[in-house]
């Protein structure tokens, strides 16, 4: 009895018995038809001897694999192929079961071929992959492993080298090619403030970077996971495969049986029995999702459960997070109110100026303002910020403070302080500052987290486009913030302070009535989304996040939330093509078969076509389709400019 191979060498077997049953196949005919009156040697003649040999050496451990397989419960299409091969052992159809076994062990090594194609973009940047950087140190500068690289290390990328790591541009200006990356055909501006990404080729400028992530944690690497993932998974696809073979390996005995029986022939049971085996068809099923995980890498997605791919179509309900999904989670200045005495122009270019030494999450948006409106930038001294009365300074001569309106209502007792909140104007929903001028004229500013662009637009498309029944919002802002952010882009349903144990429970409550897609990006989300049906991470979402989201978008853009639905949809739309699709022309052909319009041979020959056509099929998976979005996006030029850093 052979001994079946280690799995470690399961792919060269299969290659080395395919190769062995194909060069049988060869012989045989070359003799059957080569030589007038085929000669006998022993009980056969010799034209049958090469295929024998095939059917023991690579049938024989091939059918006891599958009776194992049988044992421990596994009740697979395989099993056809067994039966198959010793049925026609039995009958002297040894042409028919050696192409079996060809069907079989070639459709491993066909499976290895296929992954391979549908993966080459991941392979591609394995091979791209950089290995050293270069470290500013001093006046020097210093090559480097990768893997030395720290957090906040001032690297030199030199003209058509590939960034090694994420980090910020600190000098230089030029372009960087991002398209293997994000799928974006065009290259991308960089200069003092840009956002640069490891594994991206830049152009003909040197730029000076600060790192702001290890080797390890920049996207490059995120990508690099991706193939693992999927291997890890690969078996239990697989088992996808098999749960429809459940019912259509029993229908094709019943089919084999049937015929025999009305027809006496026991060659029709073989027939039907040979085109009924769907080895390679079954393969197109994990080949169209390793195929549908490479696609959605290009485009800056990372799967990290493949099962979502097959159940993000199902979803009815989306729930999404405020701060950082729905909104840039940056707050943006939206007015400026300025008391007697001053002028906003005049306001900017003091406040502007203090507030480039706060670090302050508002102070960024003044700053920004200020540029935008021209502001003068003026000297700046005696900068401090004494406990519980926010950042002061002297400002081209003049006293500057920046505080909040609850800091001065606590100073109310003083006079002067009491008629500046006089002026102040009713305080709305939103964020504020309060800037003093002299402490004796005061300057009120308003600030929001601005929805994203493509906002409004992508919640309107979910129900008609996607079939989504019921779109929420639930986060631990306040009701105003929620409420008013939730009118500007379509929600009505909305849910507002809430904490993660209630995040949890009201995910767990959707995901019993229907399956919930969940998108956010703080660890206050991670519990959600795991809970949920399909979870989305955001962005910069913190690696608890990451790693209790299913998917993770590495690009803060709800387009790409879109992306992620298509690619779902259109794995689905696949994987049933060539599933089903395979099984009724396989079906029909067992029905050929069984009134004896097809031998044993001819439908050994038509399973084989029908396979290579299925896993042909399965590998357009890894293809961008035409349309990956379906709504109406704002351009790529102002979605660039409001998420660029101020």
């Amino acid at each position: 009895m052979t001994t079946p191979p280690r799995p470690d060498d399961s792919h060269r077997y299969d290659i080395a018995i395919a190769v062995l049953a194909a060069i049988s196949i060869l012989v045989h005919l070359a003799i059957r038809f080569g030589v007038g009156t085929a000669p006998t040697a022993g009980p056969l003649p010799i034209m049958d001897w090469p295929l024998v040999i095939a059917l023991v050496v690579g049938g024989l451990p091939l059918v006891i694999g599958l009776l194992g397989n049988l044992v421990r419960g596994q009740f697979g299409s395989d099993l056809l192929a067994g039966l198959s091969i010793m049925t026609s052992l039995l009958l002297g159809e040894y042409l028919a079961g050696t192409i079996v076994v060809l069907m079989l062990s070639g459709g491993e090594a066909l499976e290895a071929w296929a992954i391979r194609s549908a993966s080459s973009v991941l392979d591609a940047l394995a091979r791209r992959m950089p290995t050293k950087a270069h470290r500013k140190e001093a006046d020097a500068i210093v090559d480097i492993a990768v893997d030395q690289v720290s957090v906040g290390d001032v690297l030199v990328l030199f003209p058509h080298e590939i960034c090694p790591v994420d980090g910020v541009v600190l000098e230089g200006r030029g372009s960087m090619d991002e398209s293997f990356l994000t799928g974006e055909p065009y290259l991308m501006p960089k200069s003092a403030g840009s956002t640069v990404m490891s594994g991206a080729l830049n152009g003909e400028s040197a730029l000076t970077i600060r790192s702001h992530k290890l080797a390890v944690d920049s996207r490059y690497a995120q990508i690099m996971k991706v193939m693992q993932v999927a291997d890890e998974n690969r078996p239990r696809m697989r088992r996808i495969g098999d749960r429809l073979g459940a019912f259509y390996t029993p229908l094709a005995i019943a089919i084999a049986a049937v015929a025999w029986w009305l027809s006496g022939e026991v060659t029709r049971f073989l027939a039907v029995l040979v085109i009924a085996t769907p080895c390679p068809l079954l393969i197109a099923i994990p080949v169209a999702i390793i195929g549908s995980i490479s696609l959605a890498a290009r485009r800056g997605i990372i799967i990290r459960d493949p099962s979502v791919l097959e159940r993000i179509d199902t979803c009815r309900v989306a729930i999404f997070d405020k701060t950082g999904t729905l909104t840039y989670g940056r707050p943006a200045l939206t007015e400026v109110i300025c008391g007697e005495g001053t002028t906003e122009q005049e306001a900017l270019a003091f406040i502007g100026s203090i507030e480039r030494y706060s670090k302050h999450p508002l102070a960024s948006a003044i700053t920004a303002r200020a540029h935008d409106k021209g502001a003068a930038t003026l000297e700046v001294t005696q900068v401090h910020e004494p406990p519980g009365q926010g950042l002061v300074g002297t400002v081209g001569g003049r006293q500057i403070r920046v505080t909040s309106r609850g800091k001065l209502t606590k100073e109310a007792s003083d006079e002067r302080v009491a008629r500046i909140l006089e002026q102040l104007p009713p305080q709305v929903a939103g964020m504020e500052c309060i800037g003093l001028i002299d402490e004796t004229i005061p300057v009120t500013f308003r600030f929001r987290d601005q929805p994203r662009m493509e906002g409004a637009p992508f919640i309107k498309h979910l129900s008609p486009k996607h079939r989504f029944h019921k779109v929420m919002i639930v986060s631990g802002d306040r009701e105003s913030e929620v409420r008013y952010l939730a009118g500007l882009i379509g929600i009505s349903e909305v849910h507002f302070s809430q904490t993660p144990e209630q995040k949890l429970a009201l995910v767990r409550n959707e995901t019993k009535q229907a399956n919930t897609v969940f998108v956010g990006d703080g660890i206050n989300d991670a519990p959600a989304l795991t809970s949920a049906t399909v979870g989305i991470a955001m962005g910069g979402a913190s690696d608890i996040t990451s790693e209790a989201a299913h998917a993770v978008i590495l690009d803060s853009s709800l387009s790409k939330v879109d992306e992620l639905l298509h690619i779902g949809q259109q794995l689905r739309h696949i994987v049933l093509q060539s599933s089903l699709g395979g099984m009724l022309l396989s079906i029909g052909g067992m029905i050929l078969a069984a009134f004896g319009l097809l031998s044993p041979v001819g439908g050994a020959i038509a399973q084989e076509v029908i396979d290579l056509l299925a896993v042909l099929n399965a590998l357009r998976a890894a293809r961008t389709p035409r349309q990956l979005t379906d709504f109406n996006t704002p351009s790529t030029a102002r979605e660039a400019a409001a998420s660029s850093p101020r």
